[in-house]
């Protein structure tokens, strides 16, 4: 049996043995309203924040579905844009986007390369946001003060672009975030063992910052854990493995140990805030399985070799980082395109390796959405009831 697959039975049996309460519970709830969702992450969930801040992502970024650059790092939509879309919202304004941005339904404050922690680099030395999660609360912050001030002193156009007050309590608010952390210690040269030693602090200020956003008024959390960053080419390129190392679907076990650790402490510390507010209706999802399963069964759900790059240049997986998805060269004066997209992104599950193709993000979101991977098992539209953690009807 496949080692990843033994928490995913042990998941689905536990269902199994509580399913006689979880019908009762979830038929008889009404479908919420979220009026709006406000998101906090990484370049997983990153609508623009990157971008407005420090220049867009380039071309062909953004070509399947929006025909152009659109902030996104992936050939169209990312999951949050299908969470937007099944509850009847429109797509996310980035905070940080000043242009054409409406934050009537909620707003994006993720930026690409974000971390739970603040890095002691530049993001030139290492690549990382410093718009990190404590940031992102601070703006969060400051948006519900200042929307509120400028929606009370009238005028059509604010009360048009910002969110009424009601909305905040009653929004969704989604978390994706914690990959860049566990890759940030490699990069330092650090032990598997020594990046698992540093979670249970990422986690202590992860539910900090939950708890300060719900002090803000938020009682709906929709929580994301880390997905198995050892599949991914990015790290498979950049980090030494033996042979040993390697499972038998390609990926890298060490990193993907690691994002299991964080997943495991991260379920821990979700049910301590349950504890904690109890007014608050707590989900923890499981994209680390789907993603998973996605990428151990490629071919069986269409897609080809799951490592091999959409949008890049040259090496083992169509990867290199001195040349990611739309880098130029200059050829007698002119820009020449060196890292272009392939030619059928849909066959693709990773689009510039590190972030997922539209396709595989829809069959991710296709997944989890129904609460199939979520603990208490239940709908992302049903996620502002308590619902019983599946943990705590186990017999």
């Amino acid at each position: 049996m496949d080692p990843h697959y033994p928490k995913l039975l042990c998941f689905t049996f536990s269902l199994l043995i509580s399913f006689p309460f979880l019908p009762n519970q979830v038929s008889s709830l009404s479908p919420c309203r979220f009026p709006a969702v406000f998101n906090f992450g990484d370049s997983n969930s990153d609508t623009g924040g990157l971008s407005a801040a420090f220049g867009q992502a380039p071309f062909p970024n953004g070509e399947t579905y929006f025909g152009a650059p659109a902030g996104r790092f992936s050939d169209g939509r990312l999951i949050i844009d299908f969470i937007a879309e099944s509850l009847g919202l429109p797509y996310l304004s980035a905070y940080l986007d000043a242009l054409g941005s409406n934050f009537s339904h909620g707003a994006n404050f993720a930026t690409a390369g974000s971390t739970i922690r603040p890095q002691n680099s530049t993001m030139a030395q290492s690549g990382y946001s410093p718009i990190s999660l404590d940031v992102q609360f601070l703006e969060f912050s400051d948006f519900h003060n200042r929307s509120q001030i400028f929606r009370n002193r009238g005028g059509a156009v604010f009360q048009e672009l910002l969110p009424k007050e009601e909305a905040f309590a009653a929004a969704l608010y989604t978390f994706d975030i914690g990959q860049n952390d566990l890759t940030a210690g490699y990069k330092l040269n650090m032990t598997t063992e020594e990046v698992k030693a540093y979670v249970p602090d990422l986690l202590r200020s992860l539910s900090n910052i939950i708890k300060y956003v719900h002090a803000r008024g938020a009682r709906s959390f929709w929580i994301h854990n880390t997905g198995p960053v050892g599949c991914y080419p990015y790290v498979m390129d950049r980090f030494p493995i033996t042979a040993a190392q390697v499972d038998k679907h390609g990926c890298a076990s060490p990193f993907n140990d690691v994002a299991q650790h964080f997943n495991s402490k991260l379920k821990e510390a979700v049910a301590q805030l349950r504890e904690d507010l109890p007014d608050s209706a707590i989900t923890y999802v499981d994209v680390y399985s789907a993603k998973y399963r996605l990428i151990s069964q490629a071919t069986k759900h269409g897609f080809m070799e799951p490592f091999m790059v959409c949008c890049g240049h040259g090496g083992k997986y169509n990867y290199n980082k001195a040349f990611k998805c739309g880098a130029k060269i200059e050829v007698d004066g002119k820009e020449v395109v060196m890292a272009k997209s392939c030619k059928d992104p849909k066959a693709h599950i990773s689009w510039d390796g590190t972030h997922f193709t539209e396709t595989a993000n829809k069959w991710i979101f296709d997944r989890i959405v129904d609460g199939s991977f979520s603990d208490p098992p239940i709908p992302l539209r049903m996620a502002c009831h308590k619902v019983e953690s599946v943990d705590h009807l186990i017999i």
